[in-house]
């Protein structure tokens, strides 16, 4: 095991910490990341900060302002309608292809990933606020699989494209979401079986309803959050 002797791994582990609080929605979307803060909390210099900061915004999770410096990616209204409107149209038409014309071996590849999925924890261990690691990508391989059926590989890479870029607000579903009773299972099962039934209206429906869903929840804590964060400082 190598010692957190040297900055990249001290900045490694930084990075990932911090990852982790933006993702369990510790820290809140919109939140000013101030280096003195960050410094005492995570015990690392402002050097170090600022290189896994850099790093989180190329990954979308952190973003930088003028005059403001770093914040946590806001939770954009505007955004999100957007993107799920855009996630629904696509989607929607390339699962219906999909579904119609998907043969034995993309229902065999869709059927493991759901194996997959549903035996992979949902929330990470010791923290249940964030969505583990595992299921996320067990979760984005089982979405692929469910389009991978379609023979238009440019409808597929623009679908899968659109999902990508949601998976922050995905991530943030779990801490934000404030619906506890959500049985996520059940709607991928819903999902798995109007592929597997070769229905591709019911399919469809069950993914739209899915999408709405998410973006619902999410719409729900922007309002919260609007009323509980204080006003900006002067």
């Amino acid at each position: 095991m190598v010692a957190k002797g040297g900055k990249q791994t001290l900045g490694d582990d930084v990075r990932a910490r911090l990852r982790a609080d933006i993702l369990s929605g510790r820290l809140l979307p919109g939140c000013r990341l101030k280096f003195p803060v960050l410094s005492a909390h995570y015990d690392a210099s402002v050097s170090v900060l600022r290189e896994a900061l850099v790093r989180l915004t190329e990954q979308g999770l952190v973003r930088s302002e003028p005059h403001q410096g770093f914040v946590v990616t806001p939770l954009s209204r505007e955004k999100l309608w957007e993107l799920t409107e855009a996630r629904i149209e696509l989607e929607a038409l390339v699962l219906r292809r999909s579904v119609v014309e998907g043969d034995l071996s993309w229902e065999s590849r869709l059927v493991a990933a759901h194996h997959t999925l549903e035996r992979t924890r949902y929330t990470a261990e010791g923290d249940d606020q964030r969505v583990d690691d595992d299921w996320a990508a067990a979760h984005a391989a089982f979405h692929a699989a469910l389009l991978d059926g379609c023979t238009n590989r440019r409808l597929l890479r623009m679908a899968l494209g659109l999902r990508d870029e949601a998976e922050l607000y995905r991530r943030w579903s779990q801490p934000l979401g404030d619906e506890p009773g959500r049985d996520l299972a059940d709607e991928h099962r819903a999902l798995l079986e109007a592929a597997l039934t070769r229905d591709p209206d019911a399919a469809a429906a069950a993914l739209c309803a899915h999408v709405r869903h998410t973006t619902e929840l999410l719409l729900a804590a922007a309002d919260r959050l609007d009323h509980e964060q204080p006003a900006p400082e002067e």
